[in-house]
């Protein structure tokens, strides 16, 4: 679209099936730290200089969600340089930062643009941005919208204005369910690591090394840690906000435990006191650490939170890990 300070790239509302192929593969985790669109204003419809201007991220799962709401209306898009992180972590990490609106707004020459001076941005930018300094220097009074995407038409519609449920942060079974493929697919380098390393660990012994003892030892300890994977990364976060506590951690370490006792159950017999202790350590462990990577997907802790939780897990988690592969060693010298 041709406006007073050049051409604007105007984006269609309407997803294609290389957009939605591109998501799938974002959510499972595959190129998804380079998934972004170049910095910058965009359009949808046909904007005029009284058009409402709405920011986001660059990260294109974000900005892709942002568009297809837009259906019918007339828009400008401000995509800010979050370096392809979505709005929430760019804003933690001093990306999507007051500079960054500043510099995006001067850039785009916005002011010749449009008639108005205000920007619609995320409410979940607000730990970023310091509005009143962002009118100061570039003479743009900060709005914030909704927090979902999908409720930015009844916003506007509203006189940019949000009832207590466009407020609201959600943390739903589907929006926690939609992070756990992605959380495991991660694991697939450090889990194939893990596999063989656990297979040759589990074949030393007296003997020195046994191949027979690499797979009856090891086939239950490889079990062992994906339980603890299936602990932490699926059952904790299906299960929130029910654990009466806050710390991933500790919800992780125990879901690990009783994933760690199932495993030693589903091998009955092929494991002593010492293995078995172990591999319920080791579970516990797994199912920790990986619990706590939730830590930053969700609104039930704060960066500072996050930070004092990890401070007291990593020491734990190491320590418990260490002894679990100790005991785990020494276990066929004990018999």
């Amino acid at each position: 679209m041709e406006t007073s300070a050049g051409a604007v790239p105007r984006v269609k509302t309407a997803l294609s099936l290389r957009d939605k192929f591109g998501t799938v593969k974002t959510r499972l985790g595959i190129g998804r730290y380079n998934y972004k669109v170049v910095p910058g204003l965009y359009c949808v419809g046909t904007p005029s200089p009284e058009s409402p201007v709405l920011m986001t991220a660059n990260y294109k799962l974000t900005f892709d969600a942002l568009r297809k709401e837009l259906g019918g209306l007339d828009a400008w898009i401000l995509a800010a340089d979050t370096r392809g992180i979505n709005v929430w972590c760019a804003a933690g990490k001093g990306l999507f930062s007051t500079e960054e609106v500043v510099r995006r707004v001067t850039r785009s020459r916005l002011a010749e643009i449009v008639s108005h001076r205000e920007l619609i941005l995320p409410q979940l930018s607000a730990t970023g941005i310091a509005a009143h300094q962002v009118k100061k220097i570039c003479g743009f009074k900060v709005i914030y919208g909704p927090i979902r995407a999908a409720d930015i038409p009844a916003f506007i519609q509203a006189g940019n204005t949000a009832d207590k449920a466009m407020r609201t942060v959600t943390f739903t079974f589907r929006e926690r369910a939609v992070l756990t493929p992605v959380e495991i697919l991660l694991l697939r380098k450090a889990l194939a690591v893990v596999v063989i390393a656990t297979l040759f660990l589990s074949g030393l012994g007296p003997g020195i090394f046994s191949m027979d003892a690499a797979l009856s030892r090891g086939i239950p300890a490889v079990c062992a840690t994906l339980f603890g994977i299936l602990a932490g990364a699926v059952v904790v976060p299906f299960l929130l906000p029910y654990p009466p506590w806050r710390e991933f951690w500790i919800s992780g370490a125990l879901a690990g435990i009783v994933a760690g006792v199932a495993n030693t159950c589903l091998f009955n017999g092929r494991l002593d006191v010492w293995e078995s202790l172990s591999l319920i350590l080791w579970t516990g462990v797994v199912g920790s650490y990986l619990a706590m990577n939730f830590t930053g997907s969700t609104p039930y802790t704060s960066p500072s939170g996050v930070e004092k939780e990890m401070r007291r897990a990593i020491p734990a988690q190491a320590a418990a890990g260490l002894i679990a592969i100790a005991v785990w060693f020494a276990a066929p010298f004990f018999g």
